[in-house]
């Protein structure tokens, strides 16, 4: 039997090979050996991934500019942010583990939300941006190193530990984190690469027509 490749799709659970099938919109297709979802036909995912992001994006601005949380002892006040806090773990000696909580909290989130909106806001307006299949992969690489969920919830450990001893008072920056946890989850829940490769050849069959 002749397949074309791009008719084959392997599932990420068991690497099963089956063949892909045009599928209504709003469903999704199972492996047959596994039940793993191998893709879904959600035609609207690049626009709610799109809403995702943005949001993301400006609540990621809020968390990194306000006070993640202000402590009050016997008179005295004062407030710490999120650059504050990897700046405090350099000058104490803890080189390495500012650089982990910079890398894993700042630099590849922001990375994470750039590539992001530059991927899906041209799609949104039905152009294909330069380099996407670079962006794509990029993507999946820095992914899994994107941790603010681990940050919030030593956030909060600390949080408890301090409200022993001091006055805490969360700030507008916890609520942005938090929000922002729920932002990312729901962005790399509707994102679908495959959507994006459609949309390319699509596009590609259009001008190819023109």
């Amino acid at each position: 039997m002749d397949l074309h490749p791009a008719q084959l799709i392997a599932c990420h659970c068991c690497d099963l090979l089956q063949r892909e099938i045009p599928l209504k919109p709003g469903c999704s297709a199972s492996c047959s050996r596994c039940g793993a979802v191998l893709y879904r036909n959600a035609t609207d995912s690049v626009d709610r991934t799109l809403a995702f992001t943005l949001a993301a994006a400006i609540l990621f601005v809020t968390a990194n500019l306000f006070p993640i949380f202000s402590i009050e002892a016997q008179g005295a006040h004062s407030t710490i942010n999120l650059l504050g806090a990897v700046r405090s773990l350099w000058d104490q000696q803890m080189q390495a583990i500012s650089l982990l909580v910079f890398l894993t909290t700042i630099l590849i989130p922001a990375l994470e939300l750039v590539t992001m909106i530059y991927l899906l806001l041209p799609l949104k307006f039905n152009h294909i941006p330069a380099g996407l299949s670079q962006f794509l992969r990029m993507m999946r690489i820095v992914e899994p190193w994107s941790m603010v969920e681990v940050f919030m919830l030593g956030v909060l450990v600390s949080l408890v530990k301090l409200s022993n001893s001091f006055k805490v008072i969360p700030g507008v920056a916890l609520w942005s984190f938090g929000c922002l946890t729920l932002l990312l989850a729901a962005a790399a829940a509707t994102f679908s690469a495959r959507d994006v490769w459609a949309r390319l050849e699509k596009k590609t069959d259009e001008e190819a027509a023109a």
